[in-house]
């Protein structure tokens, strides 16, 4: 008679066995076709509770016990000014995970929370800012966020639309203010759709963002809310009706950007105009 799983073993055996094809290959070939990790690097895997984050963390962890590239993970956890319930979850799922984690507190949601001009840029900028100083304190020359294969062609589409420019996030990236630091995004070629799934079948419960700004996406019934990105999320699903390829086309685009057919492009703050090399 077969001995039965753990709770922990059921959600690892997901992740290699069902959902393999959906999260573990996509993982994997993220790290190895952007060269994510090198051999002894330190890695700060940021953890904010949610979904992402968490799927990302346990990756990871699987990943260093069967690699021959040894590399070095700290599991972080900053808390910006969770409420005890939404704290007691992100350690309650980190238990369950398996995943060590280090929690070190800021005031970013007070902060963020009583400005009315961009409070979503203020949060973001100085998250990334404690993340990034936390990180180096501990030895680490990495951090790691769970920015997926749709947060990608999101943030596509909306520069785009609202900001008059193509830019998207790369899957890594040299910090310009930390010296020697470096971001990685393991998740970028892994789709949300799959991690829900992987989420679903498991049974987990994870925190969304906890701030006041995005309490209307969490408690709508759609999950879509008003935000701008909630807004292209609903488009490109549906364009998914008429093209269900529509996502990775997008995405495959990024891979395939032809210059030579743009009239103006900007690389290291300078712009340039096809005119520049017209005759």
């Amino acid at each position: 008679m077969s001995k039965e799983l753990t709770p922990l073993q059921q959600i690892e055996r997901s992740i290699t066995k069902k959902y393999r094809k959906e999260l573990w290959n996509p993982f994997v070939e993220a790290v190895k076709r952007y060269e994510l990790i090198q051999e002894n690097d330190k890695i700060a895997v940021c953890i904010s509770g949610g979904k992402d984050s968490m799927l990302m963390a346990k990756l990871l962890q699987m990943l260093q016990r069967i690699t021959e590239v040894p590399f070095d993970l700290t599991f972080l956890v900053m808390d910006p000014g969770y409420n005890p319930i939404n704290r007691q979850k992100i350690e309650s799922n980190a238990a369950l995970l398996n995943i060590p984690i280090t929690v070190f507190e800021t005031n970013i949601f007070k902060v963020a929370n009583n400005t009315e001009k961009n409070p979503c840029f203020l949060c973001a900028k100085m998250r990334r800012g404690h993340l990034y100083n936390k990180a180096k304190e501990l030895g680490c020359n990495k951090i790691a966020l769970g920015h997926h294969f749709n947060d990608v062609i999101e943030t596509t589409l909306m520069a785009m639309f609202y900001s008059s420019q193509l830019q998207t996030m790369i899957p890594k990236l040299h910090s310009s203010h930390f010296e020697g630091m470096e971001l990685i995004r393991p998740l970028y070629c892994v789709k949300e759709d799959h991690i829900l799934a992987w989420k679903r079948y498991n049974g987990l419960d994870f925190i969304q963002c906890a701030c006041r700004f995005t309490e209307n996406t969490a408690n709508s019934h759609d999950g879509i809310g008003d935000s701008k990105r909630q807004e292209i999320k609903e488009l490109i699903r549906r364009l998914r009706k008429d093209n269900p390829d529509i996502e990775q086309c997008i995405f495959n685009s990024l891979h395939s950007v032809c210059l030579d057919t743009f009239p103006g492009y900007k690389t290291k703050g300078q712009r340039h105009s096809f005119l520049e090399k017209y005759d």
